[in-house]
């Protein structure tokens, strides 16, 4: 059976950290684009973040530009977003995806809840 399973959520205060995993497990989901998103309690799911399948091209959405961090280690196959000066507008459920079949995220985790207090 083909899963992500995100970890590393919590509450913190803001301006701290977390590191958020995504562990992939049933195939190799080494070469292919994959990525973060988020959803507050209210809104829309919203983009995060993704990486290339080698790691070497990323992108982020402006409100987590220069703050947050993609990365992944093909060997362990696994995804990981690092979150530096954390925000209260950055609690959301995370949640990582994958793009496997087609030219959008097909395959997604259940998501890992991430709360920040002012």
């Amino acid at each position: 059976q083909v899963q992500l399973v995100e970890s590393g959520g919590g509450l913190v205060q803001a301006g701290d950290s977390l590191r958020l995993s995504c562990a992939a497990s049933g195939r190799s989901f080494s070469g292919v684009l994959m990525g973060w998103f988020r959803q507050a309690p209210g809104k829309e799911r919203e983009f995060v973040a993704n990486i290339r399948g080698s790691g070497a091209i990323t992108s982020y959405a402006d409100s987590v530009k220069g703050r947050f961090t993609i990365s992944r280690d093909n060997a362990k196959n696994s995804l990981y977003l690092q979150m530096n000066r954390l925000k209260p507008e950055d609690t959301a459920v995370y949640y990582c995806a994958a793009v496997v079949g087609g030219s959008s995220y097909d395959f997604w985790g259940q998501g890992t809840q991430v709360t920040v207090s002012s």
